[in-house]
C-alpha cells in the first residue's frame, strides 16, 4: 500500500499532468478534414475557409505551439511566437523535447522579455505579431496561444510615440507608489497597441479564436496576460484617475500626454468583438477536477475547497490547520463535542476575515457531518499565497507555507487537541505547477506533525527557519531531502495546488 505522502504526490502529478501543454491541447483542439475543414475547440466549430495563422506569447506557449503544429498539420501557413529567453534550452536540458518545435517548423520562435521584464527582444516579437495581424483577410483565421505566466512582459507594443522606456518607467514609478497589479495592468493596457483586445482588433476580419492558459484566480479574459482579444473593462478615464491617485499626472512623459490626450478626444465608439472566441483550456479548477476524479478513484472522502485561496502565508497556514483539525475530530467521533464547537468558531472568524473567493464554509462543514473513520479525506486547493520577507534564507510560498502547517498542527496536538482518544496521520503537500517555488529546485514541499515534532527532538528550531524565510534549507536537511517536491521544469502554471490527506489511526 502507498504512504500518504506517495498518493499526495501522485495526486499532485496527476493535476499538473491534465494541464500540461500537450494533453491540454490535444484535449480541447480537433481539426476535422474534409470539404470544407473545421478547427473544433471545446465543441464549437470553426471553419478553415482559407488560411490558418498561429500566434502565440507566454511561459507554456512553446508547448502549446508544437502540439497545435501537430494537430493543424499543412492547414497552418505561418506562426510566430514570443516566449522567455532560453526557454528552448531549458527545456531541452531537461529532456523535454516533445514541447519543442520540429526542425522544419512553420512557427517563428522569437525569445525575449529577460527576468520578465519587456525589452528590446520582445518589443520585436510583438512587433512581428503585429504585422501578421494586420495583414489577415476575411476568410482567414487567426489562432491566438495565450499562457498567463510572462504574457503580458512578451508582449509590449506601446502606441507611437510612446517609447518601451518610457512607459517601463513609468509602470516602475507607480509601483515605487504602491500601486496595485490590476492598476497597473490598467495603464499598461491603455498605452499599449495589443493589450486590453488591441490583438483582436487589428486581426478583424478575420476570425479569431484564443485558447487560454489562465494563471489568475478566477480567470478573469481581460486580465489573464492584459488581455490582448478580449474587451477590456477599463478605459482612459480609469487610466488617469490611477496616474491622478499617484500624483503622477504633471511627471508624464510628453509621448504619454500626446496619446491620452489624443485617446481622450477621440469618441469611444462601441467595440465589436463578434469575430472573436476566447477559450481557457487549462485552468487551477482543472487541474483540482483532476486531483479529485484521481482521489476518489483511490477511496478518499475528496473536497474542493477553493481555487482562489490567496492572502498572507502565516494566515492561510492557520485556516489550514483548523480544517484539518476539524476534520481528525470528525473523523475520531469528537466532531460535535465543546472542541468541534471551538475550533468551528474559529474557523468561521477566520473565513470571514480572509474573504476567499469561491469558499463555502457551510457547504464543507456540512460534508464533515458524514465522516466515517474508515474512509480516508483529501482536501483539495489552489490559488495564490503571499510571503512577506524579513529573512535571507532560502524557499519559496509553498515550501513555507507546508512547515507553517506542520508546525500548527504539531503546536495543536501537544496542547488540548491531543487529549483525546483516536488520532489521525496527516500529512499536507502544497506546490507550484510550473515546478519552482522560489530560487530552489523544488517545487514545493510535504509536511506533518510528526516531521515537526523530530525536528524539535534534534533541536532544530522551526520558528528561526520561518523568521529567516529558510524553509527550503529545513526540509533539505532533514531526511535526505525527502520531504521536498521536486519535479523539473512542467512547461505549464496554473498557480499552486495543496493536498490535505488525512486518515483515522
Amino acid at each position: 500500500t502507498m504512504s500518504l505522502q506517495e498518493h499526495a504526490l501522485y495526486l499532485f502529478r496527476s493535476a499538473v499532468g491534465t494541464v500540461r501543454p500537450a494533453p491540454m491541447l490535444k484535449r480541447a483542439v480537433k481539426l476535422q478534414e474534409g470539404r470544407c475543414p473545421q478547427l473544433l475547440v471545446k465543441g464549437q466549430a470553426f471553419p478553415v475557409k482559407r488560411d490558418l495563422y498561429l500566434v502565440g506569447f507566454g511561459k507554456a506557449v512553446l508547448g502549446m505551439a508544437a502540439a497545435a503544429e501537430e494537430i493543424l498539420g499543412d492547414h497552418l501557413v505561418r506562426g510566430i511566437i514570443n516566449v522567455p529567453l532560453g526557454i528552448q534550452e531549458s527545456l531541452q536540458r531537461v529532456g523535454l523535447q516533445e514541447m519543442l518545435l520540429k526542425p522544419h517548423s512553420k512557427i517563428q520562435v522569437i525569445e525575449g522579455a529577460k527576468n520578465n521584464l519587456p525589452d528590446p527582444e520582445a518589443l520585436k516579437g510583438a512587433v512581428a505579431i503585429q504585422k501578421l495581424a494586420e495583414g489577415l483577410m476575411a476568410e482567414d483565421l487567426l489562432l491566438v496561444l495565450i499562457s498567463g505566466r510572462g504574457g503580458s512582459a512578451l508582449l509590449p507594443a506601446p502606441i507611437p510615440p510612446i517609447l518601451l522606456q518610457e512607459k517601463e518607467k513609468l509602470t516602475k514609478m507607480l509601483a515605487s507608489q504602491g500601486a496595485a497589479i490590476q492598476e497597473l495592468n490598467i495603464v499598461r493596457k491603455t498605452l499599449s497597441l495589443l493589450k486590453g483586445g488591441g490583438l483582436a482588433r487589428l486581426a478583424y476580419p478575420a476570425q479569431v479564436v484564443s485558447l487560454i492558459l489562465s494563471d489568475v484566480i478566477g480567470d478573469p479574459l481581460d486580465i489573464i496576460a492584459s488581455g490582448p482579444t478580449a474587451a477590456s473593462s477599463h478605459g482612459v478615464q480609469d487610466c488617469l484617475q490611477i496616474l491622478a491617485k499617484y500624483n503622477l499626472l504633471h511627471n508624464l512623459p510628453k509621448s504619454v500626454e500626446t496619446v491620452l490626450s489624443s485617446s481622450f478626444s477621440k469618441p469611444a465608439a462601441p467595440e465589436d468583438y463578434s469575430h472573436v472566441c476566447n477559450i481557457i483550456i487549462g485552468s487551477n479548477r482543472l487541474a483540482l477536477d483532476e486531483a479529485q476524479r484521481q482521489a476518489e478513484g483511490l477511496g478518499y472522502m475528496t473536497l474542493i475547497l477553493s481555487t482562489a485561496i490567496c492572502g498572507e502565508v502565516g494566515r492561510i497556514a492557520t485556516l489550514y490547520c483548523q480544517l484539518i483539525q476539524l476534520v481528525c475530530l470528525g473523523l475520531t467521533g469528537l466532531g460535535e463535542g465543546p472542541l468541534g464547537d471551538k475550533v468551528r468558531g474559529n474557523l468561521l472568524q477566520l473565513v470571514a476575515e480572509l474573504e476567499i473567493p469561491g469558499l463555502n464554509l457551510t457547504e464543507f462543514l456540512q460534508a464533515l457531518r458524514g465522516l466515517r473513520p474508515e474512509r480516508p479525506v483529501c482536501i483539495l486547493a489552489g490559488g495564490e499565497t503571499t510571503v512577506q520577507l524579513q529573512g535571507t534564507g532560502k524557499g519559496g510560498r509553498n515550501q513555507e507555507l507546508a512547515l507553517r502547517v506542520g508546525l500548527g498542527l504539531h503546536k495543536a496536538q501537544a496542547t488540548e487537541v491531543s487529549r483525546h482518544p483516536g488520532r489521525c496521520e496527516i500529512i499536507f503537500l502544497s506546490g507550484g505547477t510550473d515546478g519552482q517555488d522560489g530560487p530552489t529546485e523544488a517545487a514545493g514541499a510535504f509536511c506533518s506533525p510528526e516531521l515537526v515534532g523530530e525536528a524539535l527532538q534534534e533541536g532544530l528550531n522551526v520558528e528561526t527557519f520561518l523568521s529567516n524565510n529558510d524553509s527550503y534549507t529545513f526540509f533539505s536537511q532533514f531526511q535526505g531531502g525527502h520531504h521536498l517536491l521536486v519535479t523539473g521544469l512542467t512547461g505549464t502554471n496554473v498557480m499552486d495546488i495543496q493536498a490535505i490527506l488525512i486518515r483515522a489511526t
